[in-house]
């Protein structure tokens, strides 16, 4: 064993014990998607005394996170995001109403005294003076009255309880303690009031909580004047119900916020949802990885099941990775471990087809040697397909926000690891295993001692396939038109992530007929809701931004036609956070092509990088045109399996092209149509063993997973098959073309 494997070895060996490590003591983080429960995304404002700078975000995030442990939440989670930005995911809450209305009022409690009774007909002033200034405010009755600045906030409050007593026949009320100098400023404040003569409205004390005076009471004729109330305590009454008089309490213990916050987003999954999504990926990963790990040892033999122990490999360290850095795996973050997966497999497939080719063409001795002439070949083709695919990753995360985000958190992460896996695991187990007496004897066992059906069948017909390379250009538009038709004849059905509005979708006992549903909702007072029903029956409404009691009024009346009904998924996006999304997804997107197209331009000539580049689009548009045609959503799964299909397609056009710089060095005088040729007929076993791993994943999750799985799921179907003509039919004859003008020129 040579150094530098006993180097690799201790490496894979600490990485290995270091993730197993984590994944038996630390727990996954699940998105709320896949465990159920509600997400919150709050947006904190400019107020006229505070500005909504990250500062002013940290203290409200305190105190929210004060309300959510009052509310009992088991494990929440809050976090700040951005300078003005808040995201709350309560695991379990699945209903958001109270939830959202504790964290979303903003809890200005303040203290004022009367300056006595307000012109009905004058106009009244800003609702949010600065505290310096008048205001005129109605009182439970509806009497106006002038208040002066406050005297105390609910800063200067060390708590409040909500109490009941039948005995004295107020009902319920809440009772408020001041601590420090609040009581100081409660005993001033109360003996002012008590100067003025007993039916004078001065006497009285307006207790205000958002712009709302809940209480006014007058002042004891037994308080003495300027002496006012000692002891820093007194009582709220305004005939409240038991809940209304709890939550006072709580938002009071809670603590006033520093600035206003408005609700922006709010996601809400049902814990069958989030189950049922977690049992199909598993099943779907353990017979789809079962399927992938059978094709490749029946194909490579006893390689092949290393490949597969390497890949077993990849998916505890990947874990551990997710684990360690505290990361959320998502629905959509499912997708970057789809594309790592696969990329593992193509890095591995590559080495042993590299192999082969040095074995049966006798450049190699022995299997040890062509095995190490595989890894060295293939490197420069796995190296530049992963790294496009981590420049694409970076600038997804730096840029984009939302899933798309955390597609490029995962992916990154899947990337490294599948790398990891195939250039260092694999090969120790490979060089490891051909080295052995057994091997050598028998050496048809390893894999690599034959050049397999597909490659034998491609060397005797040799075909031509670029010579008719106008025609499959050709093709490939005549594809793109058919698919493109769809985004303008059917039109984009985009999801409420880049709308914004709220979609509620409903599992229910009795099947409902949706034309019915639609009449009901419009006579409800929603004539512009949408309804759809999904394979299973479910049924999804999508309308513009409804207030959670317009959601009640909602998820009433589809309860009235389909007998008892559940609420599986609520999620409601601001426009202002659909088209925040829309756009940096979108500017994501374009920068991360043209990272690649530079990265590409570097290791390639430029006529390969834009081939390649072209292509990628033109994947990506048919892709985009088949989901109009079938009315599938654009929403945040779509992306993700867009952005893999894109990485897919990049990773074809990069193993073709880097054959074909191999072999122009080797043959300066052969016509470039020719090497382009030669390059395509030489890589179509690796495309075709790397695109059937890939198939048997993706056809598992399509046929056991739910609606948005198997959307998913269809989305990389359809991308693979795409992508591996593309890469053929589409990048290479693309730049024949080019070269040859590029050659006239």
């Amino acid at each position: 064993m040579t150094r530098a494997t006993r180097v690799r070895a201790l490496f894979a060996l600490a990485v290995l014990a270091l993730s197993v490590y984590i994944t038996l003591t630390v727990p996954a983080r699940l998105g709320l998607d896949l465990r159920g429960g509600t997400q919150i995304v709050l947006e904190t404002r400019d107020s006229p005394t505070a500005k909504a700078d990250a500062e002013a975000t940290d203290r409200t995030l305190e105190v929210l996170r004060r309300r959510v442990d009052a509310l009992g939440v088991a494990e929440p989670t809050l976090a700040r995001s951005g300078d003005n930005r808040i995201i709350v995911e309560l695991p379990g809450v699945q209903d958001p109403r109270k939830a959202a209305d504790v964290l979303g009022r903003t809890a200005q409690l303040t203290f004022h005294p009367v300056l006595g009774p307000a012109d009905p007909a004058a106009p009244s002033p800003e609702p949010r003076p600065k505290s310096s200034e008048e205001r005129v405010l109605p009182d439970e009755s509806g009497q106006p009255l002038r208040l002066g600045p406050s005297a105390l906030t609910g800063a200067d409050v060390g708590g409040a309880e909500a109490l009941t007593d039948p005995q004295r026949g107020v009902g319920w009320f809440v009772t408020v303690d001041f601590e420090g100098r609040g009581k100081d400023l409660w005993a001033d404040l109360t003996g002012k009031a008590a100067c003025a003569p007993a039916d004078d409205p001065t006497r009285r004390v307006a207790i205000v909580l958002d712009d709302k005076v809940i209480s006014s009471p007058q002042v004891s004729p037994t308080v003495a004047c300027r002496t006012g109330i000692s002891g820093g305590s007194t009582e709220i009454t305004g005939n409240f119900s038991p809940d209304e008089a709890k939550e006072l309490a709580l938002l009071v213990n809670g603590g006033a916020l520093p600035v206003p916050v408005e609700m922006i987003e709010q996601r809400t999954v049902g814990p069958t949802l989030g189950a049922e999504a977690i049992e199909a990926s598993a099943q779907a990963a353990i017979i789809g990885t079962v399927l992938t790990s059978l094709f490749l040892m029946v194909v490579y033999r006893l390689l092949g099941g290393l490949a597969t122990l390497a890949l077993a490999c990849y998916g505890v360290i990947s874990y551990a990775a997710l684990a360690a850095l505290g990361a959320t795996l998502t629905l959509p973050g499912l997708a970057g471990f789809v594309l790592a997966i696969g990329m593992a497999v193509d890095a591995n497939v590559l080495v042993f087809e590299r192999a082969r080719e040095e074995y049966t063409a006798r450049r190699s001795k022995s299997l040890r040697s062509a095995l190490a002439a595989g890894f060295r070949n293939a490197f420069s083709a796995i190296a530049d397909s992963n790294i496009t695919t981590l420049i694409a990753a970076g600038l997804l995360f730096f840029l984009a926000s939302g899933p798309v985000r955390g597609f490029g958190v995962t992916l990154t992460i899947g990337v490294l690891a599948s790398m990891l896996s195939a250039l260092v695991i694999t090969r120790l187990l490979a060089e490891y295993a051909v080295a052995r007496r057994a091997v050598r004897r028998r050496p048809g066992v390893s894999g690599i001692t034959t050049t397999g059906k597909v490659r034998d069948w491609l060397t005797r017909r040799d075909p031509d396939l670029m010579r008719h390379r106008r025609r499959w250009l050709a093709g490939s538009a005549v594809a793109l038109v058919l698919a493109t038709s769809g985004i303008a004849v059917r039109g984009l059905n985009f999801g409420v992530e880049f709308t914004g509005g709220r979609l509620i979708e409903y599992s229910t006992t009795a099947p409902v007929d949706v034309d019915r549903a639609r009449d009901a909702l419009a006579d409800a007072g929603f004539p512009r809701a949408v309804v759809h029903t999904s394979g299973d029956g479910d049924l999804t409404v999508r309308t513009s931004k409804l207030s959670n009691a317009e959601e009640a009024k909602v998820s009433e009346t589809i309860a009235g036609l389909g007998g008892k009904t559940e609420k599986v998924r609520d999620e409601l996006i601001g426009p202002s956070l659909g088209e925040e999304l829309r756009r940096g997804a979108a500017i994501a997107l374009v920068v991360a092509l043209g990272a690649q197209l530079l990265y590409l331009g570097i290791r390639f000539r430029w006529t390969l990088a834009t081939s390649a580049v072209v292509a990628m689009a033109h994947d990506a548009l048919i892709l985009v045109g088949v989901f109009a045609w079938f009315g599938k959503p654009i929403d945040g799964v779509f992306l993700a399996a867009l952005l893999t299909v894109i990485g897919y397609s990049v990773n074809d056009s990069v193993v073709v092209f880097d054959r074909i710089r191999e072999l122009s060095a080797d043959n300066r005088r052969t016509p470039f149509a020719r090497i382009a040729n030669t390059a395509i007929l030489q890589t179509v076993p690796r495309t075709v063993n790397t695109g059937m791993g890939a198939v048997f994943i993706l056809s598992a999750l399509a046929v056991l997973g739910g609606d948005s799985l198997t959307d998913f799921a269809l989305a990389l179907l359809i991308g693979i098959v795409v992508g591996t003509y593309s890469s053929m039919f589409t990048a290479a004859p693309l730049a024949i073309e080019l070269q040859a003008r590029a050659g006239r020129k």
